[in-house]
């Protein structure tokens, strides 16, 4: 697939996946107190977002045809 997430797209992906996916991690430690279905739910977006900025690919982006690069 052809790269449709530009640098500025990727680098936000980054640091919030990097976010999500930590505090995530942080709910199933017992580090955060914030619920297991909030954990969990932030780990799976945060989990997403890093994979599409790693890719340079979002599939939403191509099914509705936007490309950020």
């Amino acid at each position: 697939m052809k790269s449709n997430i530009g640098s500025t797209d990727r680098t936000v992906r980054l640091v919030v996946g990097t976010v999500l996916a930590v505090s995530g991690v942080a709910v199933f430690a017992g580090v955060s107190s914030l619920g297991p279905v909030v954990g969990g739910v932030a780990l799976l977006l945060g989990a997403v977002l890093l994979g599409t900025a790693l890719a340079n690919v979002c599939l939403l982006y191509e099914l509705v045809g936007v490309d950020t690069t």
